[in-house]
């Protein structure tokens, strides 16, 4: 029976403590090809741990190819050693740093069958250079995903497509070179390092409880107001719906723009999302951006802005140049993942589990808009 000490693990995730014991053990030859697996009940009482656990760990090994599933039979050993370490090796330590979210884990073997039809039948697209804006499958799903989920009218042209939101930030600098940026203070720590990184003039406009005070937002004569108008990080603070037409009012009378980062606003609680600044809009003053790294798992390093057309000029003109930073295959596994309903099926357990999980601490929901 195979025995591991589940209970040090230092904080990972129980199914990936145990993937990453069995495969281990493959890659060390103490499993060998054609080695029976003990059944999912059975290693689940030997380890006190949930039926489920082993059934999304066998999941795993089995997607990767490490085991096989015989009807009747039960799971065996697939593959020899996958890998030898050598003694005059060396090698980085494991697990540092690293961020988890087990709610991807039910999702996965749906990933991996989206990555072996895209690889069966577009073999073509190992091959190819993604544009600069991004490969129009993702982004017409994005914006197909926008109108059903948001009610956002997007032209896919208008998406621009980036390896997560620190790297579209790095966008943002390039095309309002030489203008002053204004942000909330508090705000998410990484967006007043790369706006500082690129000696942008940054402005500091106090957070209030509904926020960013009106009196400081008058008297700012920045070019661009970047702001998180649901759950600002790390204050949580949402703008309330009056505070938000406030922020497009600012921008139409001063001739700027608005960054909307709306990284958190697919887990609001309410039955309804809150309406986001982009669909309040009508003088195309936002700048809306968005990244999957928090709604799908922090290992999908892709992101998105929609650009106004104005801006999406500036864009082609200045740096049309650039190759899309996120992979042709990764976007073509992304944009069937959204198509095929299993993202918007994700978005809703996920809600869900976190709701659940505040009714049990006895908290209320994060803000008093949702």
């Amino acid at each position: 029976m195979l025995t591991y000490n589940i209970e040090n693990r230092n904080g990972i995730p129980k199914t990936i403590y145990l993937y990453r014991c069995i495969k281990d053990d493959i890659d060390k030859g103490i499993l060998k090809k054609g080695d029976k697996l003990p059944s999912k009940r059975s290693l689940s009482n030997h380890l006190s741990v949930s039926i489920i656990t082993v059934e999304n760990a066998y999941s795993l090994l089995q997607d990767e190819g490490y085991i096989e599933s015989k009807p009747k039979s039960g799971f065996y050993v697939s593959q020899d050693n996958f890998f030898r370490q050598e003694d005059n090796v060396l090698f980085m330590p494991l697990n540092e740093n690293e961020e988890y979210d087990t709610d991807i884990i039910p999702y996965y073997p749906s990933f991996a069958k989206i990555i072996r039809r895209i690889i069966s039948e577009n073999p073509e697209i190992i091959g190819i250079k993604p544009p600069s804006t991004g490969c129009a499958c993702l982004r017409n799903e994005i914006s197909a995903f926008l109108k059903h989920y948001r009610n956002m009218t997007v032209n896919p042209k208008n998406i621009v497509v980036g390896s997560g939101a620190e790297y579209l930030y790095n966008l943002l600098v390039y095309i309002f070179s030489g203008k002053t940026i204004a942000i909330e203070k508090p705000s998410y720590e990484k967006i007043r390092q790369v706006y500082g990184l690129n000696n942008v003039n940054v402005k500091e406009l106090t957070l209030l409880s509904d926020g960013i005070s009106s009196s400081e937002l008058n008297l700012c004569k920045a070019d661009v107001l970047h702001v998180s108008p649901f759950h600002s990080f790390p204050s949580g603070i949402t703008a309330s719906s009056a505070k938000r037409r406030e922020y497009i009012d600012w921008a139409n009378k001063n001739n700027s723009f608005v960054v909307e980062d709306d990284f958190d606003s697919e887990f609001v609680y309410a039955k309804k999302p809150l309406d986001t600044l982009y669909s309040m809009d009508s003088n195309h003053r936002i700048i809306y951006l968005n990244t999957f790294s928090k709604s799908v798992a922090p290992s999908i390093r892709i992101g998105y802005m929609i650009l106004p057309d104005s801006l999406l000029s500036i864009y082609e003109e200045k740096l049309s140049f650039l190759s899309c930073t996120v992979p042709v295959f990764e976007q073509y596994v992304l944009a069937e993942f959204i198509r095929n309903g299993s993202f918007e099926r994700m978005l809703n357990k996920k809600r869900t589990n976190y709701l659940n999980k505040n009714r049990t601490l006895g908290q209320k929901s994060p803000n008093p808009f949702c």
